[in-house]
């Protein structure tokens, strides 16, 4: 039942598919391992209006569009917050104190709008050339199953930076079944991009995973730790570099 609750709550917080709402901090330990499953969801929905567009046969660009901006829209935005943060925080190399504060600065700092920007671009070409170049779409459902994965796998098993009360609260009572769990699911994402394309889906995977990792590396350093907002700074730039691999392989 605490699993189910779980998975639940994990729809609630990282999806913004509306659900009533349902709470139970006893069961926040269940989150993270169960965000590959909503990655699932996303996943199969992003992969479905691409394959819809190209049906009904809409204008390239116009679906490079939707394609850029339909993962960011069913996780109600809440990844993007992150990489904004985070990048405004990194970027103005200063103090860790002054890193931490601007971290949780709910005003947008100059170095957050030139990341999104940048972001947007690339995120926008990919796309493009994912549609224009007729790649293999069903990727599309592995790679936000990938992103979560290395989320769940950082936030269980790194130290929780000591400004994060969120990552604090997913990794209570927390255990090795946990991390083995989101450590299976990894697995099984690697297994599900070689079902979908082969040597290809394996280098998306791949490209998706290392990039994950250098971000998370990155931002893990200067905050000591890791936190809700490191993720999901790391998930974007995961995905963003999936979608360039799958436009260029």
């Amino acid at each position: 039942m605490k699993s189910l609750k779980g998975l639940y709550m994990a729809f609630g917080m990282f999806c913004a598919i509306p659900l009533p709402k349902l709470w139970d901090e006893s069961c926040a330990d269940r989150m993270m391992p169960c965000m590959p499953i909503v990655g699932v969801l996303i996943g199969l929905l992003w992969w479905g209006a691409a394959e819809l567009m190209l049906y009904i046969g809409v204008h390239a660009v116009l679906a490079a569009a939707i394609i850029m901006v339909l993962p960011f829209l069913i996780a109600g935005f809440i990844h993007l917050d992150g990489y904004m943060d985070t990048s405004d925080a990194i970027l103005s190399r200063r103090t860790y104190d002054e890193r931490v504060r601007i971290l949780k600065d709910p005003h947008t700092g100059a170095f957050a709008v030139i990341m999104i920007g940048v972001l947007l671009i690339l995120q926008f070409s990919a796309s493009f050339a994912v549609i224009d170049n007729g790649r293999n779409l069903t990727l599309l459902i592995v790679i936000p199953v990938i992103s979560r994965c290395c989320s769940a796998v950082s936030v269980l098993c790194l130290k929780t930076a000591p400004h994060s009360a969120y990552a604090a609260m997913t990794v209570r009572n927390t255990g090795a079944v946990h991390k083995v769990v989101a450590v299976l699911f990894t697995a099984c994402a690697f297994v599900l991009a070689w079902f979908c394309a082969g040597v290809t889906g394996l280098i998306v995977t791949a490209v998706a995973a290392a990039a994950y990792t250098v971000a998370m590396v990155c931002a893990y350093r200067s905050f000591k730790g890791v936190s809700g907002d490191l993720a999901g700074f790391s998930l974007v730039i995961c995905e963003l570099c999936a979608l360039l691999a799958l436009g260029v392989v």
